[in-house]
């Protein structure tokens, strides 16, 4: 008979709304928070179990919520403090939508949901294990649905950190004990304080050591009751008492989940994370959820993420002040250089003006151009790199510097204009050098005569010779090695010469030595002998030949198999940026 609920604690900025449920030691409501405006529910420890011990394990539970409640599927808590009467409560997220003991008593989930809901609770016990602590009552009732529809794992009120391990919870002979005193027969969890029917066999010992494997153990039972509507190792039609699923726990006798929808990889799973010996169980919640993963890419469906954050993060160390770092600076933006007109060259006193240059523009001599130099900047502290624009430089004066390569014209040619003296200024007014008398015999040309003959362009001079140099480096290289001999083989396929990025023969291929399955026949491990200087190995199913993963040593191991099933692997390794041949090895051969 159920006891009836304690009176709802006045808590100011709360309103009591209604009673959500009652456990053994406190109850929980619904209250409307006034600030923020949310609702919350709030737990409160009941007056008469108000002992040391009970307050003690009160606050831990705080604690221990506290401290994980930013995973997303672990209940927020809020604060805790004591109401009047000397009642301590705390105040956490309201998970409106039903517990997994609620809907898997309605309906069974499908294994995509099943899949689903088991990884994000890895991800919630596996953020607890990193923080030290187990959870040790992971069973449907603990797990809640949040506003998102998310499951939201609870109830940390048996929870212990690895440091207080040993403890001691109950045992066989103590249930037939108390089943001999009051003639129960133990139909129920209650009776022994703790849930018996998700519980790992190691909790019956008269020593129980727990350990992380202990809740893969309530995890995966967890799981298959969602799928099966009824704990593991239940059986319709006969008795199911404490003692009944206490020694069905202990010899490993899972009931068949009875269901053809259900792909025999996920039922191996779960089998393998209920072994009786924790050596043959998922070592860690990470690697449980990864072999959940593992189902889901089989049927086809995108892996459900397993949110693991890191519980303490480093602040980076500062570098040294003469440390060598990486420093982005930003892109700078250098103006072109201004284009600076032709201006004449006054010639030095007493000397002639040097001689003109043959070429023309417009009828006009063209003059020699002094380029100005870019402004240099003020005082770099380090030389960086500038960006000069593109100078064009007349031909010097034989007078001024040595003479360097010029294209001459074949001819004389002569554009004096009257008036102009050669190498004078190209623009009326300008000034120039001493005028020269025109070569006699030689009329100046008239306006409008004809022009001299027409400039052979730069490229095109240049363009020639370079042709007539490739030209006589294919003479040559005919003449010296000879012409191409004729193929012996026409309908021979080409060699490769030498090996590629992805393959070549000169990386052996690993050796298969052995293949070595697990005592439950869900999993083999093959061994394949090493490859000197190999860098790195890859491995594949043989049915996904695609899917290549890395691999730290030749070592493959291939789990979540149903026992008896032939399984097939590749293997291949990696050196020098080359990859060898494929090894595959299969079990049983």
């Amino acid at each position: 008979m159920r006891r009836p609920a304690s009176t709802p604690p006045n808590l100011p900025g709360f309103d009591f709304v209604k009673l959500l449920g009652s456990g053994g030691f406190s109850d929980v409501f619904l209250y409307q928070q006034q600030l923020p405006r949310r609702q919350v529910a709030v737990k409160v420890l009941l007056s008469e179990e108000l002992t040391p011990a009970s307050q003690r394990a009160f606050v831990d539970e705080a604690n221990v919520m506290a401290q994980l409640s930013a995973h997303p599927y672990i209940v927020t808590i809020y604060g805790a403090a004591v109401a009047e009467g000397d009642k301590p409560y705390f105040v956490m997220e309201y998970c409106a939508g039903p517990s997994l003991s609620d809907r898997y008593k309605r309906e069974r989930f499908s294994s995509v949901d099943a899949l689903q809901t088991g990884v994000r609770l890895s991800s919630a016990i596996a953020t607890a294990h990193a923080a030290g602590i187990l959870h040790r009552d992971i069973k449907p009732a603990n797990v809640l649905t949040n506003d998102y529809g998310w499951p939201a794992l609870t109830d940390f009120g048996i929870a212990s950190t690895l440091e207080e391990l040993p403890v001691h919870t109950t045992t066989a002979g103590a249930i037939a004990d108390a089943v001999g005193t009051t003639g129960s027969t133990g139909t129920g969890s209650q009776s022994v304080g703790m849930s018996v029917p998700w519980s790992p066999p190691e909790m019956f010992e008269d020593d129980p050591q727990p350990d992380v494997r202990s809740d893969v153990f309530s995890l995966a039972a967890t799981i298959w009751t969602l799928m099966a509507g009824r704990t593991p190792f239940e059986v319709s039609g006969r008795p199911n008492g404490t003692l009944d699923l206490i020694g069905r726990i202990e010899r490993g006798l899972v009931t068949p989940l009875g269901r053809d929808d259900v792909p025999a990889s996920l039922i191996a799973v779960l089998q393998k994370g209920m072994s009786v010996r924790r050596a043959d169980r998922y070592q860690t919640a990470i690697e449980f959820a990864r072999a959940l993963q593992r189902v889901e890419l089989e049927l086809g469906y995108a892996p459900t993420t397993i949110e693991v954050p890191r519980i303490a993060v480093e602040e980076p160390a500062p570098a040294d002040s003469g440390a060598d770092e990486t420093r982005v600076r930003s892109v700078s933006t250098i103006a072109a250089q201004p284009v600076v007109a032709p201006t004449p060259a006054p010639g030095a006193p007493g000397t002639s003006a040097p001689p003109a240059s043959p070429a023309t523009w417009g009828g006009a001599p063209t003059q020699r151009v002094t380029p100005t130099a870019p402004p240099a900047p003020a005082a770099p502290a380090v030389d960086a790199t500038q960006i000069r624009g593109m100078q064009t430089v007349a031909p010097q004066a034989p007078a001024a510097v040595p003479e360097g390569t010029i294209v001459r014209p074949r001819g004389p040619v002569v554009d004096a204009q009257p008036g102009v003296a050669s190498g004078g200024a190209a623009f009326p007014g300008a000034p120039g050098g001493p005028a020269t008398p025109a070569q006699p015999g030689i009329a100046p040309a008239a306006p409008g005569a004809d022009r001299p003959a027409r400039r052979i362009p730069l490229a095109a001079l240049i363009a020639v010779p370079a042709a007539l140099l490739v030209i006589g480096a294919v003479v040559a290289a005919l003449v010296i090695v000879g012409p191409p001999k004729a193929d012996p083989d026409p309908t021979a396929s080409p060699k490769p010469s030498g090996g590629s990025a992805l393959s070549g023969s000169s990386v052996p291929a690993p050796e298969y030595l052995s293949a070595e399955p697990s005592a439950d026949g869900t999993s083999v491990t093959f061994t394949f002998a090493p490859v000197d200087d190999a860098s790195g190995y890859r491995w594949a199913r043989s049915e996904q030949p695609d899917a290549l993963a890395p691999l730290d040593g030749p070592v493959v191991v291939r789990d979540g198999i149903t026992p008896g099933t032939r399984v097939c692997v590749q293997i291949l390794a990696i050196a020098d940026g080359r990859t060898s041949q494929r090894t595959e090895a299969c079990y049983p051969s």
